[in-house]
């Protein structure tokens, strides 16, 4: 198949390029490298270097590359939207516009697009089924909730072919490490730099954390299945850890390598910093056959082996 991945040079769009390449398709990478990367680009994925928030652009890559399937992970973050609520909402809300709007007008036949578990805010009950309540926290949550409901207003209205795939926490290779970057690779970074981690609040926080090759199987198990319009699904290992274990994992990890590994930091709790998510991931199972497979101390293993070799080339 022909597909575009827009978004395709970040964390989880890289990702997914090479698997969908991996499966034999056509795939091409719109990206505006605000977080993205070129060297996360396969040079068998043509790109488009451009903002997905500009419409015309947009369609104009569409018309050159004819996809079938869109999959969109073109995302402002949320720490970003901190900063810049206004820019972050709406940018993001922007993007998905054009996305639904050229798909309504048949510029392609399929869209797929990457939520994020934080639509839903803190758990109010255990496990976060997909029927949970959504109560975002913060501007960027409140924007990925907006798109949720944008894209099923369009299958709901105009019959369009539309689905979404609503990930909880990410983590491995390529995640950003700079400007906005997560608790991992912020931790891995500040141990390799010979500084404190640091915990915000308690630590009793806690995420449900999944490796980010199993969510490209999801996100291809779903691109295979037919006759999804209008479904959600969660992608999660179905499992939460605290914030607090996951640093002191972490930094267990690096002082079996050798590392000099200083005492946790405590700061002030964040603004918005939901305290609990775990996902049920039945529908996922029933429907699409998916199991996370890679529980999370390999797949922290994994992750800081490639932080490390990163340091060093």
């Amino acid at each position: 198949m022909r597909v575009m991945v827009v978004g395709g040079a970040g964390f989880i769009g890289s990702h997914l390029v090479d698997g969908l390449l991996a499966a034999g398709h056509i795939v091409s990478v719109v990206d505006n490298f605000f977080l993205g990367k070129e060297e996360n680009i396969p040079k068998e994925a043509l790109n488009y270097k451009i903002d997905a928030s500009d419409f015309y652009s947009l369609l104009h890559s569409i018309i050159e590359e004819r996809p079938e399937i869109i999959f969109n992970l073109a995302v402002l973050p949320l720490p970003h939207s901190l900063e810049k609520p206004f820019h972050n909402v709406g940018l993001n809300i922007k993007i998905i516009c054009n996305l639904c709007e050229l798909l309504r007008i048949g510029c392609y036949n399929r869209l797929i697009h990457f939520s994020s578990s934080e639509v839903y805010g803190s758990a109010q009950y255990a496990s976060m089924g997909e029927d949970h309540p959504i109560e975002p926290s913060t501007p960027y949550a409140a924007s990925k909730a907006a798109g949720d409901f944008i894209c099923m207003s369009y299958s709901k209205t105009f019959n369009c072919d539309i689905s979404v795939i609503r990930p909880f926490n990410n983590y491995g290779s390529r995640q950003n490490d700079q400007s906005y970057a997560g608790v991992i690779p912020l931790t891995i970074n500040r141990i390799l730099d010979g500084k404190s981690p640091i915990i915000y609040g308690d630590g009793n926080q806690t995420r449900d954390y999944i490796f980010v090759e199993d969510t490209i199987r999801a996100a291809l198990l779903m691109m295979e299945k037919k006759n999804l319009k209008g479904e959600v699904f969660n992608i999660a290992s179905g499992h939460d850890i605290s914030i607090g274990w996951l640093i002191k994992t972490i930094q267990a990890i690096l002082a079996k390598k050798g590392l000099d590994v200083k005492p946790i930091l405590h700061e002030r709790e964040r603004s918005g910093d939901i305290r609990r998510h775990i996902a049920n991931t039945f529908k996922a199972k029933d429907v699409l056959g998916f199991e996370h497979q890679i529980g999370m101390l390999d797949g922290l293993e994994k992750t800081i082996d490639w932080y490390i070799k990163k340091r060093m080339n």
